[in-house]
C-alpha cells in the first residue's frame, strides 16, 4: 500500500524528560498538545547522539492505531536537526490553532 504523503505536514518535535524517560514530542505553539506522544526513530531519544531538548522538524501524521492518538514519523523521511533560533523562527511563520 502506498503511503499518503498528504496526510503528514510538518513540525517541530523536541525531546523530553516524561517520566523519567526520554521521550519525542511536539514543541509548544503548533496544532497539536505538547503532551501528545510520537513515534518515531529511537534514534532521535539518543541522548548520546542528541541532547535533551533537542529540537527536530519532521514530517509527522496524527493517527489512532491501537485506541491512542499519537503522532507517527515515518522512519524513511529526513529528520532535520534545529537550533532554538530556526525553531522559534519556524514556530512564528507556521503558528496553528491548537486542535
Amino acid at each position: 500500500m502506498a503511503r499518503d504523503t498528504y496526510a503528514y505536514r510538518q513540525m517541530v518535535v523536541e525531546s523530553v524528560d516524561w517520566n523519567g524517560r526520554v521521550e519525542i514530542h511536539p514543541a509548544s505553539g503548533q496544532a497539536y498538545a505538547t503532551d501528545l506522544p510520537v513515534q518515531c526513530s529511537r534514534r532521535l531519544s539518543d541522548t548520546s547522539v542528541y541532547p535533551l531538548g533537542t529540537c527536530f522538524l519532521v514530517n509527522a501524521k496524527l493517527t489512532d492505531r491501537d485506541g491512542m492518538q499519537y503522532l507517527y514519523v515515518w522512519h524513511g523521511d529526513e529528520v532535520k536537526v534545529m537550533s532554538d533560533a530556526e525553531a522559534e523562527v519556524f514556530l512564528g511563520a507556521y503558528r496553528r490553532v491548537r486542535l
